[in-house]
């Protein structure tokens, strides 16, 4: 698809989505069996034949972004050795000892005129992927989206270009060998830009859109895409720390919750203290977390003297780094206020002692995951038991939260019947 022309390309991608959704047809109705197989070929092909193809492609990607000037820490987001391989092959491996959702039965009555009226996991159909750096996500996606019967097409990042099309040809291969359209797995082929708008305005053969990366890259998927499109913007999360929280408690949660992962979507970004608590919790708190900076709210600053004052910025920024906003609230209803305000509907914690005042953040928070005593650090397909995941949506429509198998599947109707005419 290199230097075409518009036309051209916009023909290209509508032509690979169309070989993919006639795949998508065979795929839905391939049994557990015939899936697993293709992913237990991608799993020992990982960890076999293929990996010296895989890790030479990937030496040019990470030669190009070494040369390139790319920061230490995104080459090695880049960077597969025989070690990552095996790590995604054991991924791949553990997604085969998945229940397959398609077919599953979540609604099942008899009607008083005999209809059996049935809602039943079946698969989206085609899935597109857009997503950046990290070359691991082509197998992770591959691999969640044929198990759930869905075709997929994956445009990665232009840093990784060599290594995913690597990784895509050998799941082409385990789909050849297990009788499979290879077409079920694709990728774009080219880093133009305009294939990627020409994906996510593929109406008709694309089913949903799913960009993982940072927030530009989702806003440009978002905002030009003429498919439904499953996303998350940002992971503003907040801990609010009640009058009657355990501060014990409470420190262990927000020290896990900001420094175990700072760059993660879900690692907290704003402490809310009840200023019941703020004398006693503040100061030992800004103590327990000596490496992290703190950008406080008047009160916060009064407390805490080697606090910054916050912007009203701050509240909606996601740091992804060793840098926290707090601000001191007077009770529960100032808490939920400003989560209401400066939430971003990912992820959302309250530590308390009183059942009733966790019940209520939990009725009225609006988040993709509401904890109550725990780590934001929870919200994670893996941590939750889904064994894998897609990412995590925050849009509300069809999934909220983090995207497993059940959740790359939609649910239809299906009515059985003996000859029942509608009067």
């Amino acid at each position: 698809m290199q230097d075409v022309d518009q036309e051209q390309l916009v023909a290209e991608v509508r032509a690979l989505a169309q070989r993919a959704r006639d795949a998508s047809r065979v795929l839905a109705s391939a049994s557990t069996a015939q899936k697993d197989a293709v992913l237990l070929r991608v799993a020992a092909l990982l960890d076999g034949p293929a990996a010296d193809e895989i890790l030479a492609a990937n030496a040019k990607d990470i030669a190009a972004a070494e040369a390139a000037g790319l920061a230490p820490a995104l080459v090695d987001r880049l960077r597969l050795d025989a070690k990552r391989l095996a790590g995604v092959a054991d991924g791949v491996r553990a997604i085969v000892d998945l229940p397959d959702p398609v077919g599953d039965v979540v609604h099942d009555r008899t009607l008083s005129n005999g209809l059996r009226v049935q809602r039943v996991r079946a698969p989206l159909g085609v899935i597109g992927i857009v997503y950046e750096s990290r070359p691991n996500v082509t197998i992770d996606a591959a691999a969640l989206c044929l198990k759930s019967g869905n075709a997929v097409i994956l445009r990665g990042g232009k840093e990784a270009f060599e290594s995913n099309a690597a990784l895509a040809k050998l799941v082409g291969e385990a789909l050849r060998a297990e009788g499979l359209p290879e077409a079920a797995v694709s990728t774009l082929g080219t880093t133009d830009r305009r294939a990627t708008l020409a994906l996510i305005q593929a109406s008709g053969l694309v089913d949903v859109v799913i960009p993982r990366g940072g927030e530009g890259l989702i806003r440009f998927v978002t905002e030009n895409a003429k498919v439904p499109v499953i996303q998350h913007f940002k992971g503003v999360c907040h801990v609010y720390v009640a009058d009657d929280a355990d501060l014990d408690m409470a420190m262990a949660i927000v020290r896990n919750a900001k420094v175990q992962r700072p760059s993660a979507c879900n690692a907290l970004e704003t402490l809310l203290v009840d200023a019941a608590v703020a004398e006693r919790f503040l100061p030992a708190m800004a103590d327990a977390l000596s490496e992290v900076a703190l950008r406080g709210c008047e009160r916060t600053c009064a407390l805490v003297p080697r606090a910054t004052p916050a912007t009203e910025e701050d509240w909606d920024t996601e740091h992804l780094a060793l840098v926290l906003n707090v601000r001191v609230v007077e009770g529960l209803d100032a808490a939920l206020t400003h989560i209401a305000r400066h939430g971003s509907l990912h992820t959302e914690a309250i530590v308390t002692r009183d059942k009733a005042k966790g019940q209520r953040f939990v009725r009225e928070v609006d988040a993709s995951l509401v904890l109550v005593n725990a780590s934001t650090r929870f919200n994670d397909g893996y941590q939750l038991g889904l064994g894998a995941e897609m990412g995590i949506s925050t849009s509300k429509l069809h999934a909220y939260g983090p995207m497993g198998l059940e959740e790359l599947c939609t649910l239809r109707w299906v009515a059985h019947g003996e000859g029942q005419i509608r009067k």
